[in-house]
């Protein structure tokens, strides 16, 4: 069975304009990678956990901060590596230079015998969906199309 991850598409109204939360994975591989990079707020769903609950869990970890609010389920979706993502959409804001993520642990340089420890997320930030199109993992693009075409928005 293929891998389960949850994850919150946050959003935020902002002078009108709809504006998606993206969050920038941490640690060194990704730390001069920018388009193509970015994700909504996800992780794997434990054995027996609620899909949401999951969701919530995650996004709390990666922000360090809990969301609250309606949420609206979005869709499931495969990933290029078969991963399948299940998403919802919740309307919040919150101050991003506040996020305070949790972290892990990875031997770097490779081959060093140096243990490091690395943010999950490095950064988030609040995009409009054509500014989040060219940030966001290509297999999560078909996440802003639905929440688009649900809230009206291009």
């Amino acid at each position: 069975m293929a891998k389960r991850s949850a994850g919150l598409l946050i959003y935020r109204r902002s002078e009108g304009l709809l504006q998606v939360l993206l969050v920038h994975p941490g640690g060194p591989f990704w730390a001069k990678k920018d388009h193509g990079a970015w994700s909504i707020p996800k992780g794997l769903v434990d054995e027996n956990e609620d899909e949401l609950a999951a969701a919530k869990r995650e996004a709390e970890e990666e922000l360090g901060v809990a969301i609250d609010g309606v949420f609206e389920h979005l869709g499931s979706y495969r990933q290029p590596g078969g991963k399948l993502v299940i998403a919802w959409c919740v309307e919040a804001d919150f101050d991003i230079e506040a996020i305070s993520s949790n972290t892990f642990v990875m031997e770097w340089p490779p081959r060093s015998g140096s243990m490091k420890e690395f943010p999950e997320v490095d950064r988030a930030g609040w995009f409009s969906l054509p500014e989040a199109e060219i940030k966001i993992l290509k297999g999560q693009r078909a996440m802003l199309a639905d929440f688009a075409e649900q809230h009206g928005a291009e």
